[in-house]
């Protein structure tokens, strides 16, 4: 049961990119579109939030500000960015990209405290960034500078997801982990609620019926949905299996973009995906191999 939530909820996370796909074929912006993907998520997370704080303490102030900036810099800023990538690049792209978050939570780790990076984790981190720029080689071809543009959107959503990692440790041993992911994705749907208020007049809300459908589609089966089932999951086969389990993230979503959104297959982007995947799986083995 928990492999097949690990599983189930990884593919549902490499649903998003394709929902925001075939949304954008009706017109919509990005900023349009993640107001309604949060606006539909935000009653499911305010109930998440509810639920784990029952029976315990208020928040104390420096706990209050950590939810606030993980919301913001987690689940916000990092979904905006991926969402404005998106305009711009393949979701295979976009996927492989933010595959590579681990190699980014350790780089910050090295950066911010100084921890050491082993030989092998270096060795996994040049594989998977080989593959991802032989695919976006093949974007870069076919889209010249929109490519680039759509990299670096979703290149900063990956590492803005990545601070948020690197910050959340301790406060998820404080507050737990359930009552941390409500709150911060709570903060992080009004911030795109407001977001819309302040950027697009009310006339902007009116969107095609297709729009407000994949939008619902998208909170549930690929926001909150994946949430729960990855936790479920951590809680019945531990954080390592599940990372495993994850790999089949970047496959499903190559597969759903060719069958879905008529995304070109070729060669060279099973060959980037495959180097991206073996970087990762060298780099995982290697960083729980490594000295403390």
């Amino acid at each position: 049961m928990g492999m097949t939530l690990a599983l189930l909820g990884s593919i549902a996370f490499s649903g998003k990119a394709i929902i925001v796909k075939l949304a954008y074929r009706h017109g919509v912006d990005a900023v349009t579109l993640i107001m309604y993907r949060m606006l539909f998520a935000l009653p499911i997370f305010a109930v998440m939030a509810w639920w784990a704080s029952r029976g315990k303490p208020p928040l104390s102030r420096r706990d209050l500000l950590g939810v606030l900036g993980l919301g913001f810099t987690g689940y916000y800023l990092s979904s905006f960015l991926d969402f404005a990538g998106l305009v711009y690049i393949t979701a295979s792209l976009e996927r492989l990209i933010l595959y590579l978050n681990p190699t980014l939570v350790v780089m910050l780790g090295w950066a911010l405290y100084g921890k050491r990076i082993h030989w092998g984790q270096a060795l996994g981190m040049l594989i998977s960034y080989c593959g991802v720029v032989l695919v976006f080689g093949l974007e870069a071809q076919a889209q010249g500078a929109h490519a680039a543009w759509g990299t670096l959107l979703v290149f900063l959503s990956a590492v803005s997801y990545a601070v948020y990692l690197v910050y959340s440790g301790q406060m998820v041993q404080r507050i737990g982990a359930l009552r941390l992911v409500g709150l911060a994705t709570s903060v992080a749907c009004l911030c795109c609620l407001v977001q819309f208020l302040v950027l697009r007049p009310l006339s902007a809300a009116v969107v095609a019926p297709e729009v407000l459908w994949l939008s619902v589609l998208n909170a549930t089966l690929c926001t909150a949905a994946p949430v729960l089932m990855v936790m479920m999951a951590i809680e019945r086969i531990g954080a390592g299996m599940a990372a495993q389990a994850g790999m089949v993230g970047p496959l499903s979503t190559i597969l759903m973009g060719i069958w879905i959104l008529d995304e070109p297959f070729t060669v060279w982007l099973a060959a980037g995906t495959a180097l991206v995947m073996l970087g990762i799986y060298v780099f995982t083995r290697m960083a729980r191999r490594a000295p403390a």
